[in-house]
C-alpha cells in the first residue's frame, strides 16, 4: 500500500513538471529592434547639417557686411575726392588791371595749400585770365602776373615751386560771354588744373 501511494505521488509529480515545462511558450516582443548606432548617427548627421547651414549663412552675412563696408568706404573716398577736386578747382578773381591776391580769395588759396600738403604727388597748373579790354599783349602779360601771384602765394605757404606750373590765356578763354562789368568781373580770374597725382586725392 505504501508502494502504491509512493508511485502515485511520483506520477503526479512527473505530470506536474511535464505540464509546467511543456506549456505554451512565453509571448515574445513583436516590436522591431531599434538599431541604436544607426539612429545616433542619423541624429549626429542632422546636427552637423544644421551647423553647416548656420555657418554657411553666417559666412554669407559676414561677406555681405564686408562688401557693404567696402562699398561704403569707396563711396566715402569718392565723395572726399570730389570735395577735394572742387576745392582745388575753385577760381580766384582779380580787380581791374590788378594781379594782387584779394583778401576774399586768400581762404580759397589756403585750402589749396592744405590739399597740396596732404597730397605730395599732386602737381597743378594755374591759368591766368583777363577780360576783353586791353590789347592781346597787355592781357597776356597781365594773365601771367595773375598766375604768378597765385603761385607765389602757394610757394610762400610751403608748397614746392616745382609742383606748380603757370600759363597765361589773356582774354582768349572767357568764362562768361558778355560786354559789361558783370561778365568782365568773372573773366578776371585764375583757374587751377590738376596735371598729375590727382587720381586718389586725400582730404587734408
Amino acid at each position: 500500500m505504501k508502494s502504491v501511494s509512493l508511485l502515485l505521488m511520483l506520477g503526479l509529480s512527473v505530470a506536474t513538471v511535464a505540464t509546467s515545462c511543456g506549456g505554451n511558450p512565453a509571448p515574445q516582443n513583436t516590436t522591431p529592434a531599434v538599431d541604436t548606432a544607426a539612429e545616433n548617427q542619423r541624429v549626429r548627421d542632422s546636427i552637423n547639417a544644421a551647423n553647416a547651414e548656420a555657418e554657411r549663412q553666417a559666412a554669407a552675412e559676414r561677406e555681405r557686411i564686408e562688401n557693404q563696408r567696402r562699398a561704403d568706404s569707396l563711396a566715402a573716398l569718392a565723395r572726399a575726392g570730389d570735395e577735394v577736386r572742387s576745392s582745388l578747382a575753385a577760381m580766384i578773381h582779380f580787380d581791374l588791371d590788378k594781379s594782387n591776391i584779394r583778401g576774399d580769395d586768400m581762404g580759397a588759396l589756403d585750402q589749396k595749400v592744405a590739399i597740396l600738403q596732404a597730397n605730395p604727388d599732386l602737381r597743378i597748373r594755374i591759368g591766368g585770365h583777363c577780360d576783353e579790354r586791353g590789347s592781346d599783349e597787355y592781357n597776356l602779360a597781365l594773365g601771367n602776373r595773375r598766375a604768378q601771384a597765385a603761385k607765389q602765394y602757394l610757394v610762400s605757404h610751403g608748397i614746392d615751386a616745382s609742383r606748380i606750373e603757370t600759363q597765361s590765356w589773356g582774354e582768349e578763354r572767357p568764362a562768361v560771354d558778355g560786354h559789361d562789368e558783370s561778365a568782365w568781373s568773372q573773366n578776371r580770374r585764375d583757374e587751377f588744373e590738376v596735371i598729375s597725382g590727382g587720381d586718389n586725392l586725400r582730404r587734408p
